[in-house]
C-alpha cells in the first residue's frame, strides 16, 4: 500500500467508525428489524476495515491477505457485501417507516 491509501483508509476507518456509533445510539433508542440491520452492516463495514489494516500491517500472514481465493480475501469480500447490502436496506426501511408515522 502506498502513503496515500494509509490516508484513505485512515478517513473510510473514521467514517464506518461514525456509522457504526450511528447505528448503536439507533438501535438502543429503537429496537426494530431496520436498526438492526443498519448495525450489523456497520459492524460488517468495520470488519473490512479492519481486515485492510490487517493486510497493510502483514498481521495473521496465515490469512494470506490480498490473495485470490484465500481465507483473508473471503471474509473481506463476504463482509463488503453484507456491509453494502445490508446497511442501506436498514436504512432505506427505516426511513420509510419513519415517514410513515
Amino acid at each position: 500500500m502506498g502513503g496515500n491509501s494509509h490516508v484513505a483508509l485512515l478517513g473510510i476507518g473514521v467514517a464506518a467508525g461514525m456509522l457504526f456509533c450511528g447505528a448503536i445510539v439507533l438501535f438502543r433508542r429503537q429496537r426494530s428489524v431496520s436498526s438492526f440491520l443498519q448495525l450489523i452492516g456497520a459492524g460488517c463495514l468495520i470488519v473490512v476495515v479492519l481486515t485492510h489494516i490487517a493486510e497493510a500491517l502483514r498481521l495473521f500472514p496465515s490469512m494470506q491477505w490480498g490473495r485470490p481465493h484465500s481465507l483473508g480475501h473471503y471474509v473481506d469480500f463476504g463482509s463488503a457485501v453484507l456491509a453494502f447490502a445490508l446497511f442501506p436496506i436498514g436504512y432505506l426501511s427505516h426511513a420509510l417507516s419513519t415517514a410513515r408515522r
